[in-house]
C-alpha cells in the first residue's frame, strides 16, 4: 500500500496594506503617464510622473513610521520605480520629441530606460556598503523629474519659449541622455537623510519657505524643474570641488 500523502501546510503569505497602497498609487501614476503620452496628452503625463514621485517618497516613510517594512515592499517599490521613473519618462520624451530623430531618438530613450534599471539594481545591491549621506549616481526619481519637468515647462510656457521652438526637441534629447547617463555615473548626490525637521532654524527660514511656497504655487512647473536642475548640477559641482581639493593637497615634484 502506498502511504497517504497529506497536503502541505503552507503558511499563507500576507503583506502590509498601508505602505504598499502608496507604492501601488505610484505605479498607477506611472502607468497613467504612459497612457496619456500615447494619447498625446503630455502635460498630464508629466504631472503624473511628479505625482508618482510624491507617492514614492511617502511609501517608505509610512512603512518606517508604522514599522511595516518588509522584503515584499522593497521589491514592489523597485518594480514600481522602474515603471514610473524608468519606462514612463523615456516613453513620454520619445512620444513628445524624440521620435522625430528616428533611430537616434529611440536609442536615447532606451539609454535612459536602461540607465534607470541599472541604477535601481545597483542601489538595491549596495544598500549595506555605500555612504548613507550620498546617492551613487542621480536617483531615478530626480532623473525622471528632469525629463518630465522639461516637457512640462515647454508646454506650460510655450508662448515664452516660442523663440526656442526649433531647439526644444534637441534639448529634450540632451536632457534625456544626460539624465540616463548620470543615473549610472559614480557622481555622488546628497541623499537628504541627514536633514532633521526637529532642528531649530532662524526665523527668516520660515519667511523664505513661505516665499518658495508662494512662487511654487504660482509657477509649479518652473520651480520644480529649476530645483531638480540645481540638484543634478550639485553632484557635479561637489565632484569638481573634491577634485580641486585633491589637486591642492597632492605634492608636486
Amino acid at each position: 500500500m502506498h502511504p497517504i500523502k497529506r497536503p502541505l501546510n503552507l503558511k499563507r503569505q500576507s503583506i502590509y496594506l498601508l505602505p504598499n497602497l502608496f507604492t501601488l498609487g505610484a505605479l498607477f501614476a506611472g502607468f497613467y503617464a504612459i497612457v496619456q503620452a500615447m494619447n498625446g496628452h503630455f502635460e498630464q503625463s508629466a504631472v503624473a510622473i511628479f505625482v508618482a514621485m510624491i507617492l514614492d517618497g511617502l511609501d517608505g516613510r509610512v512603512a518606517r513610521m508604522t514599522h511595516t517594512q518588509s522584503p515584499f515592499g522593497a521589491e514592489f517599490d523597485s518594480l514600481s520605480d522602474m515603471v514610473s521613473f524608468g519606462v514612463a519618462p523615456a516613453l513620454v520624451a520619445y512620444e513628445w520629441a524624440l521620435k522625430d530623430f528616428g533611430k537616434l531618438g529611440w536609442m536615447v530613450a532606451f539609454i535612459y530606460c536602461a540607465g534607470a534599471a541599472l541604477r535601481l539594481a545597483r542601489f538595491n545591491t549596495n544598500l549595506q556598503v555605500v555612504d548613507k549621506r550620498f546617492f551613487q549616481g542621480l536617483p531615478s526619481p530626480s532623473a525622471a523629474a528632469l525629463v518630465a519637468g522639461f516637457v512640462w515647462i515647454s508646454i506650460e510656457h510655450a508662448d515664452d519659449l516660442a523663440f526656442m521652438a526649433g531647439v526644444l526637441p534637441t534639448m529634450t534629447l540632451l536632457f534625456t541622455l544626460f539624465a540616463g547617463l548620470t543615473m549610472v555615473s559614480n557622481v555622488r548626490f546628497w541623499s537628504f537623510k541627514e536633514f532633521h525637521a526637529k532642528k531649530t532654524v532662524p526665523f527668516v527660514a520660515l519667511l523664505i519657505a513661505t516665499l518658495v511656497l508662494l512662487i511654487g504655487a504660482s509657477r509649479p512647473a518652473l520651480v520644480l524643474f529649476c530645483f531638480f536642475i540645481g540638484y543634478a548640477a550639485s553632484g557635479y559641482l561637489y565632484w569638481a570641488w573634491n577634485w580641486l581639493n585633491r589637486r591642492k593637497v597632492t605634492p608636486t615634484n
